[in-house]
């Protein structure tokens, strides 16, 4: 039952809908549709009519100007002084030679009348005498239509019937005539010629010569062809509907034409046959010529079918869309409802037995279940506005980093991020440098380094949180950007000192570079840049510092960054006499040195960076078998030192690698004993300074020794052998997570199971239940 009643629910929903869009705007559409087929097809129906008719009305005077030109000339022809003085032949010889220079003068006019695009060949046919002239020889009627103009024996009646009685503009019925050189029997060609004859004198009914002009058919058909592609045959057509010239292959019938010519006017069209319509212009040249045109009416009325079967096929999308619209909210709107329902049917099954369960309470339903949205709304609300400060920091390390320098995209990117700030106001950038002493930076994890550094911008910003701004420009760096308040009291060095308090660490040296006052916050990264170089003249002594210009002034001129040419000449006197103690200690000496006058860490380095250099040099032009990857590693020992114990360490080492005086102890013994000891204690607290006292190295040192031995650092070693105990104990027994983690040696459960899920990619849990199953 309450099936079938959410059935007729849903139905009337989607009528509900249906009819809403039928009424909006289905109807507008049908009346466009109805407006369009009556107005605008009729409308394009009556210009396509009109356009045949300019054409054809434009093509039958072209036609007739050129049939007028055509007789122009042949009257012209037939009336010149050759022909109306044409002697007869006599047998005088004066009267002989005047008879030929005629002829001659006859075959030039001849020549000329040839030359007409239109004309294919013509000749004057004498009905008084047997003669024949044309443009380029003379003969005896029998003579030349054998030898010169050769035609077809079964048309040559109906071709010679044609001289007889008065004609002017008369068209000849087709004929063949064969082509072929004189006096030979070889018949190169055939074709179909049409001619015009017209007699002279003008007017007499027995003329004493006809001038015939046979017409080239491909450029006359050429003339007659309309260029429109719903033509398709254009004919020059008599009263009586004989076809005089067609463009192309249809046929007319006589008497349905006659019958068209007298029923219907001028330049209409009216159906023909299979989707033909013929249109006819009376020509002005001929008062019993007409040209008639052939129309492919689908082709004519194309952009009218074409606009009214995309109305219907646009109505129809219309009434589908509409029904599938309809159909599709009105299941979106049902479905919801019925999901709820269900859903809390089958949560909570004392739901049917209450009174009005069945009585469609599904709203409040809906309506409980907005108020969860909202809520869940809220939550989403306070996780976006929780990244704002990350991305307003990031704004900020790109204005520093100089990819934001104008106001005006300051302005915008800030406003995107609902950034505030004062386009202009004095400012001054702090960076800090964090540097790892050597026991910890390979002990700390990226996860330990950035959480230390997360809570050294907390305490940072709580100095001052509307003065101070605090980003992470790189990995192990942090900058702060001091606003100054309008009355000067914020002071950047006594700011400085101030967070030098919160940057002594046993972890690791803080350096503090401050930088120029600037006056906009487009000039931000001109301020940033300045703090950067003062980082270059942080010192080697341990605990945070701060570089200013002050400072920077007073040491630029103290410590040199290179040996000598005099020291690095007694380097090689000490290494070629065997005295390797006092390459180290000379090396202590320049340590020294350099502590007492103040020397920057920079230079420092590139002094031990020459001094090993140098040290190298010796070596090799003794010996050309060390390691490039060894040299390597030893150079950026010494960029890694922080303080200069870390650098007098540093060189021990380095002087205990490359002038190694006794053989050293066999390593790999030594790791596989440490290696036996982790995993016989591996729940205890396993130290690496304690491995490395025992070895007699730093922690630093330690580390990348184990790592070449081993093939894996320390501390991942360890994990990974912890985490394969655990697996045992997760698989042989029922112990707790909490209890096993205690039994490998972690703290706490969190880190345990933070551990897991990095090396196995799931939870300890989910990682029992798998393969227990």
């Amino acid at each position: 039952m309450v099936n079938r009643f959410w059935q007729t629910y849903r139905t009337v929903l989607f009528c509900r809908l249906f009819a809403n869009y039928f009424a909006l705007i289905l109807t507008p559409v049908i009346v466009a549709a109805v407006l369009t087929n009556f107005f605008v097809v009729r409308l394009i129906e009556h210009d396509a009519e009109r356009l045949n008719n300019t054409i054809m009305q434009h093509f039958s005077e072209q036609t007739d100007d050129t049939f007028a030109s055509l007789e122009r000339d042949m009257v012209n022809m037939l009336s010149t002084a050759s022909l109306k003085n044409f002697p007869g032949t006599s047998g005088d010889p004066a009267d002989l030679t005047q008879h030929y220079e005629w002829i001659h003068s006859l075959m030039q006019q001849m020549n000329k009348l040839d030359s007409e695009d239109l004309v294919y060949k013509s000749f004057l046919y004498f009905a008084s005498e047997d003669l024949v002239i044309d443009g380029n020889t003379y003969n005896n009627k029998d003579e030349y239509f054998r030898e010169q103009y050769l035609i077809k024996d079964t048309d040559m009646p109906s071709y010679f019937a044609n001289f007889t009685g008065k004609k002017s503009m008369v068209f000849t019925k087709p004929h063949t005539v064969f082509e072929r050189p004189p006096f030979t029997r070889d018949i190169v060609s055939t074709h179909s010629n049409t001619a015009m004859l017209m007699s002279y004198p003008f007017n007499n009914s027995n003329p004493e010569v006809y001038l015939v002009v046979n017409l080239d058919l491909d450029e006359l058909r050429g003339r007659l062809g309309i260029q429109e592609k719903w033509v398709t045959d254009t004919m020059l057509v008599n009263s009586s509907g004989s076809v005089l010239i067609s463009n192309g292959s249809s046929e007319l019938q006589p008497d349905s034409f006659a019958a068209m010519i007298r029923m219907n006017p001028e330049q209409t069209l009216f159906l023909y046959e299979n989707k033909k319509a013929l249109s006819f212009t009376k020509s002005r040249f001929n008062d019993t010529w007409y040209y008639v045109s052939m129309i492919d009416l689908p082709t004519l009325m194309k952009p009218a079918s074409t606009i009214r079967t995309m109305t219907f096929v646009l109505l129809g999308m219309f009434i589908i869309v509409g029904g599938l619209v309809s159909y599709d909210l009105s299941r979106r709107l049902y479905n919801p409802i019925r999901e709820i329902k269900t859903g809390l049917e089958s949560q909570h099954p004392h739901l049917d037995d209450a009174p009005g369960s069945h009585s469609g309470n599904e709203f409040d339903t809906i309506k409980r279940f907005s108020h969860l949205l909202i809520s869940k709304n809220k939550e989403l609300t306070q996780t976006v506005n929780g990244m704002f400060p990350i991305v307003q920091e990031q704004f900020i390390v790109r204005v520093l980093f100089g990819e934001y320098r104008d106001s005006l995209s300051i302005e915008y990117y800030a406003k995107e991020i609902a950034f505030p700030y004062k386009p202009v106001s004095a400012a001054t950038v702090l960076c800090i440098d964090i540097q790892y002493y050597s026991p910890f930076a390979e002990q700390l994890s990226e996860t330990s380094k950035s959480f230390m550094l997360a809570e050294l911008k907390e305490k940072i910003r709580k100095l001052s949180p509307a003065m101070i701004w605090v980003c992470q420009t790189r990995s192990e760096q942090l900058s702060c950007i001091l606003h100054h308040e309008e009355n000067g009291l914020c002071d950047p060095k006594e700011t400085a000192n101030v967070i030098k308090l919160l940057l002594e660490h046993p972890y690791y040296k803080a350096s503090i570079g401050i930088g120029e006052t600037i006056h906009s916050v487009d000039a931000l990264h001109e301020s940033y840049n300045h703090a950067l170089s003062m980082l270059h003249y942080k010192s080697l002594h341990a605990g945070a510092e701060i570089c200013s210009e002050q400072r920077v002034w007073k040491e630029r001129s103290s410590g040199d960054s290179f040996l000598s040419a005099q020291e690095v000449n007694r380097i090689f006197n000490r290494y070629k006499a065997g005295d390797y103690k006092n390459l180290l200690q000379s090396v202590f000496d320049l340590l020294d040195a350099g502590m007492r006058s103040n020397a920057n860490a920079d230079q420092m380095k590139n002094l031990g960076t020459d001094v090993l250099n140098t040290w190298a040099r010796a070596i090799e032009s003794e010996q050309n078998d060390f390691d490039i990857s060894v040299y390597s590693e030893l150079f950026a020992s010494i960029n890694r030192c922080v303080t200069w114990e870390e650098m007098r360490q540093t060189f021990r080492e380095i002087h205990g690698v490359l002038f190694r005086t006794t053989v050293a102890p066999d390593r790999k013994q030594q790791f596989a004993e440490i290696l036996d000891y982790i995993r016989a204690h591996y729940n205890e607290e396993l130290s690496i300074e304690h491995f490395a006292e025992q070895m007699n190295m730093s922690a630093g040192h330690f580390s990348r020794m184990f790592k070449e031995e081993v093939g894996e650092k320390y501390v991942e070693y360890i994990a990974k052998y912890r985490i394969s105990k655990a697996k045992q104990f997760l698989l042989e027994t029922d112990m707790k997570i909490d209890d096993i983690a205690g039994q490998i040696g972690y703290w706490g459960r969190n880190s345990f199971i933070r551990n897991f899920r990095r090396y196995e990619g799931i939870t300890p849990a989910k990682y029992r239940t798998i393969h227990q199953s």
